[in-house]
């Protein structure tokens, strides 16, 4: 999955790159608004592409002492910050330069120049959107688009693809834009739809800072998930109930768990603690691989011997241990 969003944005910075280039030169033989637009768009897009490769490079570097659960939240971090960027740059720039035009501005020009490029630039969109599909549909697994974006923890796979869908339903409103303008003879149209393509590139842009923020934020897993870890921890002999059960995202493919437990009293050496911990621990990571940090707590019983809260507190302590131990050997 990671190498899939990793492709799609490569994809989308370079065909950005290319279609600006295209755009602005066509922005400056036409003189159309809705074509600056565009133009400043497709150079915002690459921009963000690169933030985007940016923050998966950041996201992957090791734990250390400052950062002891890694850096996975820096990848949610520059996803914020791409979204404030379509919203302040993408968006707003196109909804100033539309009004400036409205207010006072001459028809398209060469249309030539305007045509070719939007049939340049809706090839290179439409391939740089395959792959943010593609890589969407990695974390589809059977879900509504909506509720992948809302359920989603890598915020690569719904912000290529809604830019690029962005991008392709802007250059739309491009095309009908500089028609207009020029088949009736209404200037103010090119920059209306210069305008309209602000709107839409605000509208997705809340939409990426919303589901961002939610990720920065801390999320947790999903109930389904958390449903399972309930019943394979209670499936346990010495566990007599989970009292409660927290996770929380640390990247996309990282999983901080942690459980308090309410344990059974039996026989002397009926149960072995730490083996029982050790035995959700692993049965927890071998069903869901992203539970890279697996914490116990017990639930204080004043019904416990000495004996007994001294092993539940050894067993416990060698839990939290191992799961930072055996991330360190996978680093």
């Amino acid at each position: 999955m990671a190498q899939e969003s990793k492709t799609a944005v490569v994809a989308a910075i370079i065909g950005n790159l290319a279609i600006a280039v295209a755009k602005f030169v066509a922005a400056g033989f036409s003189g159309s608004a809705a074509m600056l637009s565009e133009a400043i768009h497709s150079l915002v897009d690459t921009g963000n592409g690169g933030l985007m490769l940016y923050g998966i490079k950041r996201s992957h570097r090791p734990p250390d002492a400052e950062h002891p659960f890694g850096y996975g939240h820096e990848l949610y971090f520059w996803a914020l910050i791409v979204g404030v960027l379509v919203f302040a740059l993408g968006g707003g720039m196109s909804i100033v330069s539309g009004i400036a035009h409205i207010r006072g501005g001459e028809p398209p020009g060469d249309l030539a120049w305007s045509y070719g490029v939007l049939a340049v630039a809706a090839v290179f969109e439409s391939v740089s959107w395959y792959y943010g599909l593609k890589a969407f549909r990695v974390e589809q697994r059977g879900r509504g688009f909506v509720e992948t974006i809302r359920k989603t923890k890598d915020p690569t796979s719904f912000t290529v693809l809604l830019e690029d869908s962005a991008a392709l339903l802007g250059l739309v409103f491009a095309f009908i834009g500089i028609t207009l303008a020029v088949r009736l003879d209404r200037p103010w149209i090119d920059g209306a739809a210069s305008v309209a393509i602000g709107v839409l590139l605000c509208l997705v842009a809340l939409l990426m800072v919303y589901e961002s923020k939610g990720l920065l934020v801390g999320e947790g897993a999903d109930r389904k998930t958390l449903d399972e870890i309930r019943r394979i921890v209670g499936a346990e002999p010495q566990v007599e109930r989970v009292c409660r059960l927290l996770t929380m995202y640390l990247g996309p493919e990282e999983v901080m768990l942690v459980l308090e437990l309410e344990l059974r009293h039996g026989r002397p050496g009926e149960f072995d603690t730490h083996e029982t911990f050790e035995r959700i621990s692993r049965t927890i990571r071998a069903r869901f691989p992203r539970m890279r940090h697996v914490f116990v707590d017990i639930t204080p019983d004043d019904a416990q011997t000495p004996e007994e809260a001294t092993e539940s507190a050894d067993a416990q302590s060698a839990i939290e241990l191992s799961p930072m131990q055996a991330m360190g050997r996978q680093r």
